[in-house]
């Protein structure tokens, strides 16, 4: 049979039909782009790969359906149809899928790799007879039952059948608008009151911290960043789900896009990076098109590029031979449970699923609920405290801050992309901002003169050792050519050479901060130490202010609960701030203030267990939270008040005395 594709997208009262030439490519550059030629892209989780992160690859090819004709049919053209399926199961027992649960908030989020991860497992069976129209079958009965998809769809490849109901946007380009759609917190219909749902910190601190993940990702791929709406509702026949829309303008190729954003935080987790590193260490087996996309390219009446990419969740894939593989995963957060989680996968799975005939479908409970003043404040609510800077929309330097005006930053990325947040709140405040990944750094040595001997006093490792991603000069990750490295990147991220200039700043990233055999710790160390012997300007953030404050000589300590995804109200040099943190690490100070080489050091500090919030020196300041992160809701405040007395080496007095 030759490839073809059926699409229902939200809202439409038709299917698109599509069919053409299936071709195989190595790399998302590579995808067919042409005006009055649509293609449908099959993006497996392994092209990951391309932006240098770790999978175990499992050899998915990355298949693009040329469209050489299209036209639409109503809905009643494909009805429900008989289809029958045997032998199913979970590859991973409940046991063995909670055990891997328990070891990743243990061993991964206990020690500060990150805020969440998502983990999955597989649902496999037999499908009888044809696979093809057992997936026509299934198609119909999607239609038919399953409600609040953001598409439902058919792709035959020619080598392999996916269908599915996914909910969720990932990523869209239309009319030069960038879109993102982070969907977060899982409702069980009928298992309970919304309201109860609603108001679960762990369900909220779920949303909270995709929605921080996928505004690195805007951040990246649109000039301003992305502005917010919602919180809302995303009801479904089995579950109902909070999500938010992200919104802003780019010019990037779509392709560009695509890379940019692989993949979303629902279905890997955050920091970005080292989500892959956690997924690949335990579920050690490949991922297929689970949390990958499927992407249609195509341009629109004026020549623009345009894109539509949900994510491939909710979906069955199904061989020629009728093997059927239904993977599903669940988000690990500090707050979960073993068989919180155990219980979620079986619920997400169970829409594609009942399509299938493999469990019994249970019909959507009434609406009434949810449609409630009490729901509708419940969501609103959760704005409350919300960071207004990632929310509202303003006229251009209306937030400059004189002090800052004309004034460099650099900003040395740890392995997060928090720090393309910090960069668009550094620019709106009136600096001028440039991103460097700390290996680049590294290789340009701390002071920018391309010597990396001085990060590294043993001698014991080359420049390219201190890598371990491989990620190398920009050619190496642009090898079509078809563009220069700055195109790709309207946050200002460079490679290293600018180092010297007005302010550093020492980014965030995952890990243990005083581990002596991590590379990155040790380059990180080096560029501030330097800083602070050469009294230039300094700022620390995070990861950056755990290795600040021991080179100052503070004590730094794991904490016994993680503090991932935690909005506080803390004390910072006498003026209350809530603030976001996302850390498994903290520095301890026995009193308010220390004298140091560097000069007297004022402490902002937790009074119930001496935990560091906050340092102010002449010249240098750490902060342990995140002031860019939406949870922190007084971050650029904190920011403009820091910042110029950072430059400035002059201490304002402390309103507190």
């Amino acid at each position: 049979m030759r490839p073809f594709a059926l699409l229902h997208r939200d809202g439409a009262d038709h299917v698109e039909v599509l069919t053409g030439d299936m071709i195989t490519v190595p790399a998302l550059d590579d995808i067919p782009l042409h005006r009055g030629r649509p293609t449908l892209a099959v993006i497996p989780y392994r092209q990951i790969t391309e932006r240098g992160f770790d999978c175990v690859d499992d050899g998915a090819p990355l298949e693009c359906l040329v469209v050489r004709s299209s036209h639409t049919e109503p809905l009643a053209a494909f009805p429900p149809g008989p289809l029958s399926v045997s032998g199913g199961g979970f590859d991973l027992t409940d046991d063995e899928y909670g055990t891997i649960v328990e070891d990743v908030l243990r061993d991964e989020i206990g020690h500060g790799e990150g805020a969440n991860f998502v983990i999955h497992r597989v649902f496999t069976a037999t499908v009888d007879g044809d696979p093809v129209a057992a997936a026509r079958a299934a198609f119909g009965r999607l239609l038919a039952s399953e409600q609040g998809t953001y598409w439902t769809f058919l792709v035959h490849t020619g080598t392999r059948t996916l269908v599915g109901a996914t909910p969720e946007r990932h990523v869209s380009v239309a009319d030069g608008i960038t879109m993102m759609n982070p969907i977060s917190g899982t409702f069980r219909n009928g298992s309970g009151r919304l309201l109860d749902f609603l108001r679960d910190p762990k369900e909220i601190e779920e949303l909270y911290m995709v929605l921080d993940e996928e505004l690195k990702m805007m951040a990246t791929v649109a000039e301003q960043g992305g502005q917010v709406a919602g919180p809302c509702l995303k009801q479904m026949t089995h579950l109902t789900h909070t999500e938010y829309l992200l919104a802003g303008r780019g010019s990037l190729d779509v392709r560009d896009v695509l890379r940019e954003t692989m993949f979303a935080p629902t279905v890997t987790g955050s920091p970005i990076e080292n989500a892959c590193r956690v997924i690949a260490r335990h579920e050690g087996r490949g991922r297929g098109y689970y949390a990958g996309v499927l992407a249609l390219l195509d341009h629109d009446d004026q020549g623009r590029q345009t894109l539509d990419a949900p994510i491939l969740i909710r979906t069955a894939e199904i061989s020629p031979e009728g093997a059927l593989r239904v993977p599903v995963g669940a988000t690990l957060v500090r707050h979960s449970t073993a068989a919180g989680e155990v219980a979620e996968t079986h619920t997400k799975a169970a829409g594609v699923l009942a399509a299938l005939g493999a469990v019994p479908s249970r019909p959507s409970p009434a609406r009434a609920e949810a449609e409630s003043p009490e729901v509708r404040a419940a969501l609103a609510a959760r704005n409350d405290d919300l960071a207004r800077f990632w929310l509202d929309s303003r006229a251009p330097g209306a937030l400059t801050v004189p002090a800052l005006a004309g004034r460099t930053a650099v900003i040395v990325d740890g392995e997060d992309t928090f720090t393309a947040m910090l960069a668009h709140q550094l620019k709106a405040l009136g600096l001028t901002v440039t991103l460097v990944p700390w290996a680049a750094a590294a290789a340009a040595g701390p002071t920018g003169d391309g010597e990396p001997d001085a990060l590294d006093p043993t001698g014991r490792r080359e420049p390219d050792a201190l890598n371990p991603t491989g990620h190398r000069e920009p050619d190496a990750l642009n090898p079509t050519g078809r563009r220069e490295p700055d195109a790709l990147d309207p946050t200002g991220r460079r490679e290293a050479g600018a180092l010297d200039a007005d302010l550093l700043i020492a980014g965030p990233g995952p890990g243990d901060p005083g581990d002596p055999a991590d590379p990155k710790m040790a380059a990180m160390r080096a560029l501030v130490t330097a800083r602070l012997v050469a009294r230039k300007p300094l700022l620390a953030v995070c990861l950056g202010h755990q290795i600040l404050a021991s080179l100052l000589g503070l004590r730094l300590h794991r904490r016994d609960s993680p503090y991932q995804g935690l909005a506080r109200e803390v004390d910072l040099f006498g003026t209350p701030r809530r603030v976001g943190f996302y850390s498994s690490f903290a520095a301890l100070a026995p009193a308010a203030d220390l004298d140091t080489p560097y000069g007297r050091v004022e402490i902002a500090r937790d009074p119930a267990d001496s935990a560091v919030h906050a340092l102010r020196g002449p010249g240098f300041a750490g902060v342990q939270f995140h002031p860019e992160s939406v949870l922190s809701r007084d971050g650029l405040a904190v920011l403009a008040e820091l910042l110029p007395e950072v430059l400035s080496g002059v201490i304002s007095p402390a309103t507190n005395g």
